[in-house]
This record gives C-alpha cells, structure tokens and sequence, in this order.
C-alpha cells in the first residue's frame, strides 16, 4: 500500500516568501501534496494574520509542478458552490490536475459573522455539505446541469472549461460527526480527513466510517481514510523530548496527540495508524520555521514508506 504524506503550508502570521519557501522546499523533498488551511480569521484569535485559502492555493499551484493542492478544509458556506466549483476547475486545469477539494461544514461561528455569512444551525450546515458536493460534482461532470437544492441552487450552468481530473478531482469531507458527516462522506466522498482532536479515535471512526459505508452500498476500499496530525520530530529522543515539551506549552491537547518523537518512534506510531486503515496523513511540523522537520522527517521516515 502507498503510503501518501502530504504537509500543511505556513500560512498565518507568515510573509508570502516564507510560504513560498516552504512550499517548494516540500515538493523538493518529495512529499506528495500541500495544504492550507480554509479559515478568514487566524487561529485562535481573529486579529491574527491569516492568508485566504484559495488565493494562497492558486499561487501555490503556479510555482509547484508535482505536487497536489488541497484545502483542510473549505466551509461551504463561505462561497456560493457553484462558483467554487468554477474556481476549482479553473486551478485544476492551470495545474493540470492536481487539486484536491477539501470540504466541510465550519465550525468558526465568529469568521462566518464578521464576514456577514450566515451561519445557521449544525443540521442545515450538513445539509449545505451535501448539497454543495452533489451540485459541484454534477458542474465538474454534465454539461449544463440544473440543480435544485434546499440550499443552492443552479441554472442549466455551463462550467468550461471542465477539470483535467476525470472523472472529477477528488473530493475530501472532513470532520468527525457519526450520524450525518460520516454517512455523507460514505456516500459521496474519495477521501475521509479525521482532525487531529480526533486523532485517538481513528480506529472508531473507521469501524463507523465502514458502517456507513454499507449502509449505502458503498465499497469501503474505495475511500481512502486520512489523518490530519501534528509531527514533532526530534534528532534523538533529548531533542525530542524538549520539542515536545514545548509543543504542550503552546498548543495544549487542541491539536491531539498528534505523531512524536524520535525518527523510529515516528516510524512505529504512523505504522499503528496504517493498521488502523489509513493510508494519507496531512502532517502539521511543529517548528518557527517548518522545513527543518520537514527535511529531518524526509530524510529518516518517509523512506520506510516508499517502495
């Protein structure tokens, strides 16, 4: 089985050129996609400087050659689908196929607020979800497409120049809810993103994930499970220890347990998960300047997943 690592993109309180850097310091590096991160007020607070996900994402595809583009993951309701759909083929032909479409529900009431966005309900967010990967999949697909949804809608749409990615790219749902994320994700997903804060339970939410799967009549082999985590990565377990140490200080228990320690401790943590039937992980580096681990977790780990 190919084992997939891709790596998130500095992107809040960071200058282009250091975004620049490390995007294609990773694809040098060889790891298999970039990602950013959908969100219009940094995190935690919203006076922090962020870059909007799509713009970085369009930049990043015309400096890169291999690698694939994704977004973990973009809020259906911060664009009208139908018109994401139109930005989504359009960088998908600019990069000859390489995007990959992160999507989800949001959960940052105070963005969506300030920004003038509605922001109903749980249940009508997940049904905005649906709505937006079966209207955006039919513009990537048919050729004049007229949908009615709840929610959006369109009007016997034109949508060319069409993806290069056939039949579509891909689409990842990202999220951890049991009843309604994870059937949506079964019944209409090619990749499954358990956050990080979910990281422990992946093995549950596989088991549950393959339910759904079917339930719907779904062959679950044909979904790939991915794992957003946070890597700390030391040079001996000292190093290690002290990275991790400090990791705790700033970032808590918010981003899970995430992957950490040495290179062979590394090694054995991502074999459990693998186990547990993941074959993608969207590694976060914890580091000021993240291509120091990325080059360490490169030169010392990927090559225990590589044919």
């Amino acid at each position: 089985m190919y084992i997939h690592f891709g790596v998130t993109l500095p992107q809040i309180k960071r200058t282009w050129d250091e975004t620049r850097a490390a995007c294609l310091e990773f694809e040098a590096l060889g790891y298999d996609s970039v990602w950013v991160n959908d969100h219009l007020y940094g995190i935690p607070g919203p006076q922090i400087p962020i870059f909007e996900a799509w713009t970085t994402l369009s930049a990043v595809g015309a400096i890169t050659s291999r690698v694939q583009l994704g977004t973990l993951v973009s809020p259906v309701g911060f664009r009208n689908p139908a018109l994401l759909a139109k930005m989504v083929a359009t960088l998908d032909n600019i990069t000859q196929g390489r995007v990959i479409v992160g999507l989800g529900s949001g959960w940052n009431q105070m963005e969506f607020g300030g920004y003038g966005m509605r922001f109903p309900p749980l249940r009508k967010r997940l049904q905005q979800l649906e709505e937006a990967v079966q209207l955006m999949k039919r513009m990537w697909t048919e050729e004049q497409p007229t949908f009615v949804g709840e929610h959006f809608h369109t009007a016997a749409v034109y949508c060319e120049p069409r993806p290069m990615h056939r039949p579509h790219p891909p689409v990842l749902i990202g999220g951890g809810g049991e009843h309604v994320l994870l059937r949506i994700a079964a019944q209409h997903a090619q990749i499954w993103n358990n956050m990080a804060v979910n990281q422990a339970l992946l093995a549950h939410k596989v088991d549950v994930l393959r339910k759904h799967c079917d339930a719907v009549g779904r062959d679950f082999g044909s979904l790939q499970i991915s794992q957003q985590t946070m890597v700390i990565i030391g040079k001996d377990r000292t190093d290690a220890r002290a990275k991790m140490e400090k990791a705790q200080a700033i970032y808590g228990g918010h981003l899970g347990g995430g992957i950490a320690g040495t290179a062979q401790e590394c090694i054995e943590q991502i074999r459990n998960y693998v186990g547990a039937g993941c074959s993608m992980f969207v590694i976060e580096f914890f580091g000021r300047d993240t291509r120091e681990p990325a080059r360490l977790f490169a030169e010392t780990v990927l090559p225990e997943f590589r044919p």
